[in-house]
């Protein structure tokens, strides 16, 4: 089998998948931009930076020329690529996989697979939770339901996707389960025991103390802010907890300004590099993800699971009900409520149950596991299409 895969950028939770289905297949992945590291800067991480692993590294790929005006991935004119069509019909490829449909490089890789008779799957975590204003909603529920079927399979990634596909009436027998997921023997590789009393010592946090990690960009969807706020409501009640943040961005001021006003004891690491999260995940004994409902996964989520710590998520965050909804794997509380974000940061799981449990669930939503899904999509999609074809040569 012959992939293309058609993707925004480089992002650092593709590239494990991309490999292993390069191991699997023949596979090619085109990007639709190059940022530059003042553009990811400006999409929220408040400095401006190149990844610090490999993106690229194992399996082919090509980057097609954007003719966007303004280049960028935040808006749908940001990715422009008329050349994705010469690249497909050239390419000799059984199938096309596109990682959404919110760019305008999507829609022209979808419309050239099509003149193609080419299969299209789509992977996203697109979810109802997403606020909408009303007039967008109805108009999404009236399209939706017949411009979903474009696609010839939907690989959900985890509960509230396959909602979402379920919710516009998409075909049960073209959705295929393909986790989102992290490398997670890479990040508990390095998220050991002499990484977490490194840290801890440089941060002075004593062992007996709980330290509750956030991490990404500090932007108001994150809602930074609640995590600080609910520290304070745990200490008020005599339960210390200190706050770890890996991040930066425009709330970098605010939520430093709110530590030092409720008295709740800061650990402001600033933005951090993709080898160096680990050792903060090791440091600590729980995640906390309180975004609203355009988080629609938060894959902070599964690195903390991978380096063996439960998380406390909002119920509003896509991965909600996938990662956190065992009691063993972590807490989901009501978005916005600090005072049961708080009850939860002091309920976290722990102990050899805790530890069982998160390993189990790191294996379901592994890189294997994205991979599987994506062959079996694909399979599917060709047997079809064969079937047709053998179908449409019978007489009558």
């Amino acid at each position: 089998m012959r992939l293309a895969v058609l993707t925004s950028h480089p992002i650092q939770y593709q590239a494990p998948i991309f490999r292993e289905l390069a191991r699997r297949m023949d596979l090619e992945v085109f990007f639709a931009h190059r940022p530059t590291p003042r553009q990811q800067a400006d999409a929220g991480f408040g400095v401006a930076f190149d990844w610090d692993i490999d993106l690229l590294a194992g399996y082919p790929n090509r980057f097609l020329a954007n003719k966007a005006r303004n280049p960028g991935v935040d808006h749908f004119f940001g990715c422009d690529t008329p050349a994705i069509a010469q690249a497909l019909q050239e390419g000799g490829f059984d199938a096309l996989l596109v990682c959404g449909w919110a760019l305008k490089s999507y829609l022209q890789g979808i419309a050239a697979a099509r003149r193609l008779n080419m299969p299209v799957l789509v992977r996203g975590d697109s979810h109802l939770l997403t606020p909408r204003r009303r007039l967008k909603a109805w108009a999404k529920q009236a399209a939706y339901p017949r411009l979903l079927r474009f696609f010839d399979a939907a690989l959900y990634v985890g509960q509230n996707s396959l909602a979402y596909y379920r919710h516009y009436g998409y075909p049960a027998e073209r959705l295929h389960f393909s986790p989102h997921c992290v490398d997670t023997d890479w990040f508990a590789a390095r998220a050991t025991p002499q990484a977490r009393q490194a840290l801890r010592a440089d941060l002075t946090i004593a062992e007996g103390s709980r330290a509750i990690a956030f991490a990404g960009k500090l932007v108001e969807r994150k809602r930074p802010l609640d995590l600080i706020e609910a520290a304070a409501f745990c200490r008020a009640e005599g339960r210390e907890i200190e706050v770890m943040i890996a991040g930066d961005g425009p709330m970098r001021e605010a939520v430093l300004a709110q530590a030092a006003q409720l008295g709740v004891r800061l650990h402001f690491l600033g933005f951090r590099n993709q080898s160096e999260i680990p050792a903060v995940y090791a440091a600590c004994d729980g995640l906390a993800l309180p975004s609203s409902g355009q988080e629609t996964w938060g894959l902070v989520a599964n690195e903390a699971q991978a380096c063996g710590r439960p998380v406390v998520v909002s119920d509003q965050c896509g991965c909600a009900p996938d990662l956190a909804a065992d009691r063993d794997t972590g807490r989901i509380f009501e978005t916005g409520n600090v005072g049961a974000l708080a009850s939860a940061l002091a309920d976290l799981p722990t102990g050899a149950a805790a530890q069982k449990a998160l390993a189990s669930l790191v294996r379901r939503y592994s890189v294997g596991a994205a991979a599987e899904g994506i062959e079996a999509a694909l399979s599917s999609c060709l047997e079809r299409a064969s079937f047709h074809h053998r179908t449409s040569e019978v007489p009558t």
